[in-house]
Formats: C-alpha cells, structure tokens, sequence
C-alpha cells in the first residue's frame, strides 16, 4: 500500500536544553519512519516571543501536501504553541504523542513531556480534532507503532473519499440487509455508490471479439485447477462478462463491483457470476455479490487498511463455540490457500451450470467486520477468530455429488453475544489481528465500533 506523507512536529519549551529537544525528536521520528512512514519533519519548535520556529515549521508543512499531522511533544509546551501549528490543519487527523523522560543511574530525568500533553489533550477535545492521545512511558518500548497505525488509518480515510463501488442493478432478492442510503453513506465515509444497468453489461458482452474472449480463457481461465471438465462455452461466458464489467469498472474508476446476483445475472443472464468474480479479483478488485453495499463499503475500508483484497464469508451454521461460514459460489484471490483457484462446474437448484469456486481458504487469526447503518448512524461490528478448516459438509440442493464449498470453522470467544448483535449473512474477513487498525479508521470517520 503507498504511503503519503504524514507532518511531523516536534515541540519543546524555550527553557528546556534544545539539545535535549533535538535528540528526543530525532529519535521519535527515525522510528516512525522505521514504521514505513515518509514524514514531513519539523523541529525543534518552542514557545520563541517571536514565534519565529512556528512560522518556520508552517512553511516546512505547508510545503508538501500531507494527510496527517504528529504532534510530538518532546518536553514542557504552552498550549498556544502548540495550538497556533494545529489551527492551519483542523481538517487533518492527528496523533497527539508525549515522549518520556529517561533514568541516569538511580535518577529519573524528566523533560515534563506530560505536562504539556496533559494541557492539550482536553484542549484538541474542545476544538474538535480528530486525534488520538499517545503517550511514552519510561523504561517500556516506544508507542511507534500505534502512531503509525493511526496515520495509515489517517492516509486510508483521505483515500475513500474519491472511492466510488461500481453495482450492476439494485437490491438483489429484494433483501432488506443489503441497502444503504446514498446521503448518509458519502456524509459519513466518503465513498459513492455508483449503479450501472445490467443492460449495460449485455451489450457491452455482445459487442465483443472473439479473440479477447478467447485470450482470457486460455490465458487466465484454463490455468484454474479444475476438478472436472467445464462445458466451452460456460468458459466464454465467464471470460466476455467478465471482460464487460471490467471495461465499465475502469472507465468509470471502480475498485470494487458487486453484480445482481439472484435476480439479475443468474435469472436474466442465465449465468451465475462467480468466475466473473474471481477474475476481478484476480486484476485487484474487491467484490461482493448480491449489491450488498455496505460489504463493498467495507470490503474497501478493509484493503485500504491492510492492503488485502478483503473477501467475504456467510453464515451457515452456529455451533456452541465456533461458526460455519462459507461461500456458495467464490472466495478473493488473497483468501485462496494456494497458488491459484480450485473450482468445479456445477449446477444449483433450477439454476444453469456454472464455474464453481471450491478453492481451500486460509487459516489462522482472522478479523471479521462489517459496517452497519442503525437507528440513523454508522456503527462498525468487529470481533477476532480462529479459522480452522471446517467438517466434511454440504448446502442441500447443488447437484450431486454436492461439492464441498470454500469455508472455515471459526472460532469465536462468545457465539451467543455475536449472534445476539449479527447484522447481516455477510461478514468481511481480513487474515491476522486488524482491530486496532479498525478502530483507529473508525475513530477518524466518527463511526462506532460494536467489538463482540
């Protein structure tokens, strides 16, 4: 994921050793850069009569564009100082960051970081900053890497801004868990939900030509490890929709698509969409099927946080201590437990046959999320599992023998709490611990997060 450049301040009382100052500052900011950030550095800046560093360090910042502002309190600052950089920035996301004092034998040495982050703290609450309080304790490791979390958070919430998810037709199945409201959903995270008829698709498809048709499925499509033969010209199918869908994703600036899945491409089209899915993934765009619109939203939210193509899972079944979640029909690129996609042809219930992902997902620590709109606002549900490779199952009704679909057993720490607070049959699922990184975006974009 590519870094902006986030504004570093470093700030120290005119009576405290600039020296001191200096080294103090040199040192936060070598480990926030350590952390991968490109910083914008300003220091030493005190409370000079003739404010002279604080007209120096407004003209360091303002001579980049930057999408963050640290705050880096080496020792004792008046407010105002403090105040008189912030105020040029309000709009920006910053990170308040008190630094330590050290021992010298049996001697704590102390520069009054505290007192000065103490005094603005409360101060950046009143003027309405979004910020996080950070503070350095003695004799522990720096917090480095909490500010650099905050500042990418910072960087991911400047980036939805210009996002736009790309929905072929609305309200799949007529489901109430998949609508979003447009006003609201841009006031809140910046991203705009754009909807493109599936009209459009169609003659976008017939109007290709063979050869790129073709080109995909022997380049890409034929290169998937397939269980059982699949009929030509489902291959073409998936290769000329999927060639449709891409050209409007990439005139129109779309990094995430979801299709009318049910009532739409299954029913109208006669081709259920998943290898058109994985074939988007594969090129770097996030999806969901059935326009659900916030699971796009978040699918986003997540891969600007982490960089992975945030796939999604459904529920099937609650255990005492763990949930079967799975997909019937494909996974992300990034969720694949190999080097490419294991699929099979199959067929579901009355509807046509079609590519089937049945590829092995990773295991291991994962997050789950989605992004709820209730009772007029925005809250994030977050909560930490274990996924495991689930038992020998089947979702009745695919043809026999009824293929084993991609899912996991996942451990969760309290199963009733989380099915007391679900919100929708569709989770995002990113791999490791992402909550801190969640709630650092969330805090920025002033959402509430549900952690169960």
């Amino acid at each position: 994921m590519k870094m902006s450049k986030i504004g570093f301040v470093g700030f120290g009382e005119i009576n405290t050793p600039v020296d001191v100052v200096i080294r103090k500052c040199a040192a936060a900011a070598a480990a926030l850069e350590g952390e991968g950030l490109e910083l914008v550095k300003a220091y030493p800046v005190a409370d000079d009569p003739e404010e002279k560093q604080i007209g120096e360090a407004l003209a360091t910042l303002d001579s980049e564009h930057i999408d963050a502002l640290v705050l880096c309190v080496a020792g004792w600052i008046p407010t105002h100082a403090v105040i008189k950089i912030t105020e040029h920035y309000r709009r920006l996301p910053m990170v308040l960051w008190g630094l330590c004092g050290w021992y010298e034998g049996d001697r704590l040495v102390t520069t009054a970081d505290q007192a000065g982050t103490a005094g603005l703290r409360a101060t950046f609450e009143g003027l309405g900053y979004r910020f996080r309080y950070v503070y350095d304790i003695i004799g522990k490791k720096t917090r480095s890497a909490e500010v650099a979390s905050f500042c990418r958070a910072a960087v991911a919430a400047g980036e939805l801004i210009s996002e736009k998810v790309g929905m072929a037709g609305y309200r799949d199945m007529n489901l109430y868990s998949t609508l979003y409201d447009g006003v609201s959903l841009k006031k809140q995270t910046g991203v705009e939900i754009e909807t493109f008829e599936l009209l459009e698709l169609e003659e976008r498809y017939r109007a290709l030509d063979a050869a790129e048709i073709d080109a995909v499925v022997e380049n890409r499509i034929k290169k998937w490890h397939f269980l059982k033969p699949a009929n030509p010209e489902t291959m073409r199918k998936a290769a000329g929709y999927y060639l449709a869908a891409a050209s409007i994703a990439q005139k129109r600036g779309y990094h995430s698509i979801s299709l009318k899945d049910v009532d739409g491409m299954k029913k109208l089209c006669g081709f259920p969409p998943a290898p058109i899915f994985m074939l988007l993934s594969e090129d770097g765009y996030t999806t969901i099927p059935e326009n659900d619109s916030l699971g796009a939203v978040t699918q986003l939210m997540m891969h600007k946080l982490t960089g992975q193509l945030a796939g999604y899972l459904e529920f099937y079944e609650f255990f005492e201590h763990s949930v079967l979640a799975g997909v019937p029909d494909f996974v992300a690129a990034d969720m694949v437990d190999g080097d490419t996609y294991t699929v099979l042809p199959a067929a579901f219930g009355l509807l046509s046959e079609g590519i089937l992902n049945v590829s092995k997902v990773k295991t291991g620590t994962l997050t789950m999320s989605r992004l709820v709109y209730s009772n007029g606002k925005y809250v994030m549900h977050m909560l930490l599992g274990e996924g495991k490779n689930p038992p020998k199952w089947e979702e009745c009704g695919w043809a026999q023998p009824a293929p084993q679909l991609s899912a996991l057993e996942i451990g969760l720490s309290d199963v009733p709490n989380f099915a007391d607070h679900v919100a929708c049959q569709h989770y995002i699922i990113t791999f490791g611990d992402n909550r801190a990184a969640i709630r650092d975006l969330c805090r920025i974009l002033g959402i509430d997060v549900l952690e169960m």
